[in-house]
């Protein structure tokens, strides 16, 4: 990130080493150094996704994904939205708590975000509707007007995980912690457009890159592990073998 111009990224969107969950064989996460980077290198309207749990520790949760949201805000940024990924099958979990079903994604942005291609779902009903209201002498005054058809989705997203789910690329499930293919997409086509500037700074198995291109934006990864720089390097060498760039959704 060090090497990157100032307001140069379109869109961020990555899922941090949190707490020790994972094994990332020691390398050290300078979470504030990186927040302030990010804030440099991200666009004016520009959005950030940022993925992360918390870990129970000595009978209570860590409450990191907190406090890095806030910190986020309290460097300048805005906390656009606390948005949930809901794992319909999740590892299922010993103790006193239910299982755990979800992570945050944060949609941290830079301003008001430029832009937002929002995802929508048919609604229930069509045609006119009345519109009730309180007039200022108490009586009910009713106005009709048009239903749309559609309607944006909630802030919460569903989704299966696990072998052959997250992603059919077999390759991918020899780093400890990839999320869904689905997540990237939809969070990229809300937030970008053809040909923006996507970055992953923690980028894992690649996952960031391979939907990145799919979509037709143009990407940039950062890995500190050289284990999974190579990971990532041959999904996406299987993927361009496969034409799914040259045949994926565009």
């Amino acid at each position: 990130m060090a090497k990157m111009p100032n307001e140069f990224i379109d869109f961020i969107i990555t899922s941090p080493p949190y707490d020790d969950l994972r094994n990332y064989d020691g390398y050290e996460f300078e979470f504030e150094k990186i927040a302030l980077e990010i804030k440099r290198i991200l666009k004016k309207g520009g959005v950030m996704i940022w993925v992360v749990g918390d870990k129970t520790e000595n009978g209570s949760e860590t409450g990191t994904s907190f406090r890095q949201a806030l910190f986020f805000k309290e460097i300048g940024l805005n906390i656009h939205d606390t948005m949930i990924y809901y794992k319909n099958n999740p590892m299922p979990t010993t103790g006193n708590r239910y299982h755990q079903h979800f992570e945050y994604m944060f949609a941290i942005s830079k301003g008001s975000p430029k832009t937002f291609n929002p995802i929508t779902e048919p609604t229930k009903y069509r045609g006119i509707a009345n519109m009730k209201n309180r007039g200022q002498n108490g009586s009910l005054e009713y106005e009709k007007i048009s239903r749309t058809s559609e309607k944006k989705i909630g802030n919460v997203f569903f989704y299966s995980v696990g072998g052959g789910i997250s992603t059919k690329d077999k390759i991918a499930y020899q780093h400890p912690a990839i999320f869904p293919e689905e997540l990237v997409k939809d969070q990229l086509i809300t937030w970008t457009n053809k040909q923006d500037l996507v970055y992953d700074p923690f980028m894992g198995s690649g996952t960031t890159a391979k939907v990145a291109a799919l979509y037709n934006r143009f990407w940039i990864g950062s890995e500190i592990s050289s284990e999974y720089v190579l990971i990532a390097e041959k999904r996406l060498e299987d993927a361009f073998k496969n034409n799914l760039f040259i045949n994926g959704f565009n």
